[in-house]
């Protein structure tokens, strides 16, 4: 089992900066992908993007690529979503998710277990 708690969120105007951890129980972290789903008001949960269990693969939707960098640091248990460049359709609940597979899931519903979720929230 792998316990999850997300944190970093915030307000931010519009270009901003945001770093969001997700620190993970558990002795088998590094035996997880771990992935990013966010959910804005009225709309279904978005899948942002992933990462491998060692870190070397990563995957993002278009609309985040190149402005969102997942990382991970396995010794700590936590992984990161560095949110540069932020847009007000970026403003959603974000919440990390694990997944215990040696590839890149890259499907939400393919997560096993996920965390309660953080408000980011981008002004224009």
């Amino acid at each position: 089992q792998v316990q999850l708690v997300e944190s970093g969120g915030g307000l931010v105007q519009a270009g901003g900066s945001l770093r969001l951890p997700c620190a993970a129980s558990g002795r088998t972290f590094n035996r997880y992908a771990m992935g990013w789903v966010r959910q804005a008001p009225g709309k279904e949960g978005e899948f942002v993007g992933a990462i491998s269990w060692s870190g070397t693969s990563t995957y993002y939707i278009g609309s985040v690529k190149g402005r969102f960098t997942i990382s991970r640091d396995n010794a700590k248990n936590t992984v990161y979503l560095q949110m540069n460049s932020l847009e007000p359709e970026d403003t959603a609940v974000y919440s990390c998710a694990a997944a215990r597979s040696l590839l890149l899931p890259k499907n939400k519903v393919e997560y096993e277990y996920w965390g309660q979720g953080t408000q980011v929230t981008v002004s224009s």
